[in-house]
């Protein structure tokens, strides 16, 4: 089964926007080269918010779009634990012409600012994508046990976007 529903493709391209405008913009980026995420996971989280055309024809599989859930998921969870309360010192030193440029630094600061309030967006964004993927996977099951049932890590996805 392929998932290729209007929705799920809207709510990957609101994540994929939001993630690039909000949250992994060029004031916050640096501050992403101290978290403990794993190469694959990194790449998950691209592939949905710098790469997320190339699933527009072909569809997801659910099991990929789950895998894809889970990494944006450990993103936020991360993000919230080892950027979130260390944003500033994290970005304080950096980019001395960005602090020289009056327009920048502003810019940066409500980048700063804002974080938290910009994790919880995306939270919310992947909240609803899985909400959504679970009912399209539940439907299409027809009986059999439905692909989210099988992947144990789906458990911990309330955690991941709550804490």
């Amino acid at each position: 089964m392929q998932i290729k529903d209007p929705d799920v493709f809207a709510l990957v391209e609101r994540i994929s926007v939001h993630f690039k405008n909000n949250v992994g913009n060029r004031y916050l980026r640096p501050s992403f080269m101290s978290m403990s995420l794993d190469s694959r996971t990194w790449e998950l989280v691209e592939s949905v918010t710098e790469k997320y055309h190339h699933f527009t024809n072909q569809g997801y599989h659910p099991d990929e779009l789950y895998d894809r859930i889970l990494a944006i998921a450990r993103f936020i969870y991360l993000a919230k634990r080892e950027i979130g309360p260390n944003l500033k010192g994290l970005l304080g030193g950096r980019g001395s012409s960005l602090q020289n440029e009056s327009n920048d630094r502003v810019l940066r600061n409500m980048a700063v600012n804002n974080f938290n309030s910009n994790i919880s967006i995306l939270a919310d964004l992947v909240n609803e994508l899985y909400v959504r993927t679970v009912e399209i996977d539940t439907r299409e099951s027809g009986g059999a046990t439905p692909v989210f049932k099988q992947i144990p890590e789906l458990t911990n996805l309330g955690r991941y976007l709550l804490e």
